[in-house]
């Protein structure tokens, strides 16, 4: 199954109508769908480089209106998700989302945009233990939008070479970056 959808994805990147799927896939990916929306955003950023920017701001925008409504779904619809979440094993990842609120806050969201936990785990349990909503918009933004802007303009300066190895390694290189981020974060605490 996934696998066809992930083919979808990456003929539809080639569609004259492709930011518009790149902002639909990216809103649902925030709330509901499993297939991020970097394996789209790489190929369209290769395609069409001068554009590149462009796209990130679509797929940032898309996947910020998506969190939003992976936070009304949490906020609202909770109780109903859970078996859901445990039935898909998506359970354990809204533990550690839900942890990492406890801990973080605002920052949890921030780095939710490079981890490779579904960010839709992080916009639902923002909904469900109330986070504040405006923080969790500016996170969003800055986390989010960090991340497809990285991702393209890696792609534009660095072409099919790097497209093809941030699809292989793109776990790491989140987890990398969420090191980094709380590294930083902890020397930032400390002064």
């Amino acid at each position: 199954m996934f696998a066809r959808l992930y083919a979808w994805v990456v003929r539809a990147a080639k569609h004259p109508r492709a930011p518009w799927a790149l902002f639909a896939l990216a809103f649902a990916e925030s709330s509901f769908f499993p297939i991020p929306p970097d394996v789209m955003l790489a190929p369209m950023a290769l395609a069409e480089r001068r554009k590149a920017w462009r796209f990130a701001l679509i797929a940032t925008v898309g996947s910020v209106a998506g969190g939003m409504l992976g936070y009304v779904i949490g906020a609202l619809f909770l109780d109903s998700l859970l078996p859901w979440l445990k039935d898909l094993g998506y359970y354990h990842s809204y533990e550690t989302a839900r942890d990492w609120f406890a801990h973080y806050g605002f920052w949890a969201v921030l780095l939710a945009g490079f981890s490779p936990i579904p960010y839709k785990v992080f916009t639902i349990a923002a909904g469900a233990v109330a986070m504040p909503f405006l923080p969790f918009v500016l996170a969003s933004l800055v986390g989010r939008g960090a991340r497809f802007f990285i991702v393209a303009g890696l792609v534009r300066w660095f072409g099919p070479v790097f497209e093809q190895r941030l699809l292989k390694y793109i776990d790491w290189i989140g987890w990398a970056i969420v090191a980094i981020v709380i590294v930083a974060i902890a020397v930032f605490q400390l002064r």
